[in-house]
């Protein structure tokens, strides 16, 4: 197994040899990744159990999943920019 950062990943001929150890890591430590270029994750039932059974609503799927660290340029709320079709009548449509 070698770690990268904050998480390890096990190479899958590692995963075959020492399975018994990577479940035990599952339920010890937490998820444990498994591959390179296409990833696995195995995880204990009961996370996998807790997690199906509680869909997340979209609104918190997108705050926990929002971009982290990045600098987004918001616009000028005081902008006099033109607004396009502004002029076009609601009831022409």
């Amino acid at each position: 197994m070698k770690p990268t950062g904050m998480r390890s990943v096990w190479t899958v001929t590692e995963a075959e040899a020492r399975l018994s150890q990577l479940l035990r890591q599952a339920e010890e430590e937490g998820p444990q990744r498994i591959g390179a270029e296409k990833t696995f994750v195995v995880v204990p039932e009961h996370v996998w159990e807790a997690r199906s059974s509680s869909p997340v609503s979209l609104g918190r799927w997108l705050v926990e999943n929002m971009p982290r660290g990045y600098e987004l340029e918001l616009p000028d709320r005081g902008s006099t920019r033109e607004v396009p079709f502004a002029d076009r009548d609601s009831d022409s449509g």
